[in-house]
Order: C-alpha cells, then structure tokens, then sequence
C-alpha cells in the first residue's frame, strides 16, 4: 500500500528558513543545512529500504494560486498566501510500505527535524500521514 505523508506550513515559515529580512527567527546557514542534511538522510533511507516512491518540497504559498468557481459558473484565481488559510501543503513524501503502522513510523522521525534552538512556529508541528487510494473500492479502507 502506498501512503502520502504531508508537511505543512506557512508563508511565515518560509520566509523565517530563507532568511528573509524582517523574518524572526531567521535560520542561518548553519541551521537551513543542517535541516536539509536532515530530510535528504530520511529520504535516502527510504529509497535504501525501497519505501520511497516520490517525494517534493514545494514553493513558497507566495506563488500558489487558489481558482475557484462562482455561483455562475465563472472560474475566480485569487493569488496566495490566503488569508483564511495560514498553513498550506509545503511538501510530501509517497512511501510504499506494508503497513500503515509502519508509514507512521517513518512520519514520526520528522519530528526529530533539526532547528534553531529559539524557534517558535507560533503553533503545534504535524504531518498527515493518508493511504493513496489505488482504485474506487479504496477510498473507504
């Protein structure tokens, strides 16, 4: 069974890794390698176990577009971050494993995620973990 594990954040938290100006805490370059060495070790240890599928980080919400349909049928783009949403999809990771137990056990070593000691994301961290539904008869496993 394959499951998609998704991680989550804000244009604040994208902002607070790259250093933008005004962004606090700001992760130095230190901090940004160490989270990367991190995730690129998960990663190869998944393709090493042959559990990884496919995996993507994302852009910035800054870029996204949300389209939407009016009552008329007329499609409306309205451009990211939204301001209903602060947290959107930052990136996932599609493992194939044997048990749902076991692609939450691989979701759960992201909690160890280096990052600066003073970090504050001003909420509580998750990840989702969900099966990927093959065919029609999976979307009620």
């Amino acid at each position: 069974m394959k499951y998609m594990i998704m991680m989550y954040g804000s244009q604040q938290d994208y902002d607070v890794l790259t250093g933008k100006e005004g962004a606090k805490p700001a992760w130095d370059e230190k901090d940004a390698a160490a989270m990367h060495e991190f995730m690129a070790d998960w990663n190869n240890a998944l393709v090493e176990s042959g559990e990884f599928v496919e995996g993507h980080g994302l852009t910035a919400p800054v870029h996204a577009r949300r389209i939407g349909v009016r009552d008329d049928g007329i499609p409306v783009v309205t451009d990211g971050p939204y301001a209903e949403t602060q947290e959107v999809l930052a990136g996932f990771t599609i493992v194939e494993c044997a048990s749902f137990d076991r692609a939450t056990e691989i979701a759960a070593q992201l909690a160890n995620t280096p990052h600066p000691p003073d970090a504050d994301l001003g909420r509580d961290w998750y990840v989702d973990v969900r099966p990927v539904a093959g065919g029609p008869g999976d979307y009620d496993l």
